[in-house]
């Protein structure tokens, strides 16, 4: 089976229903053609390098999807191209080593650390905790 990775960044002047619809309508497409939705990663509104369209800003999504056959991804593509709500797509090919990346990176082995809880302490008394001593600097 073979595994794609397809990214695109959608118009951040949509309105947030317009978007999710817009991601949403690329998974169905994707699931229409055949293929298995491994992923889904919304990276949220980010900042372009270049301005495209007049946008500096774009919403991020990246689907990860395996299939069996891809002849098909081509007609895909040339619907991504039609859609004017999407600024730019992606769409590569994973070798074992990138989906072994993209599983670490789902599973929490790479990437940020989720932050652990402290372990609870015992509370201090506050008679445990000296007072701070006071200082008259003007007394001789």
């Amino acid at each position: 089976m073979r595994h794609y990775e397809v990214t695109f960044i959608v118009d951040p002047v949509l309105s947030g229903d317009d978007v999710k619809s817009t991601a949403d309508h690329i998974q169905k497409e994707l699931k229409d053609f055949g293929a298995t939705i491994v992923a889904v990663d919304e990276m949220g509104l980010r900042q372009l390098a270049f301005s495209i369209n007049r946008r500096s800003s774009g919403v991020y999504y990246c689907i990860e999807f395996a299939c069996e056959v891809a002849d098909w991804l081509g007609k895909f593509e040339l619907n991504l191209k039609r859609n004017e709500r999407l600024l730019r797509f992606l769409t590569v090919r994973l070798d074992k080593y990138g989906i072994k990346y993209n599983d670490d990176k789902r599973n929490g082995r790479i990437g940020p650390k989720k932050k652990h809880e402290a372990p609870a302490t015992a509370p201090v008394a506050d008679d445990a905790v000296p007072a701070p001593e006071v200082v008259d600097l003007d007394a001789n």
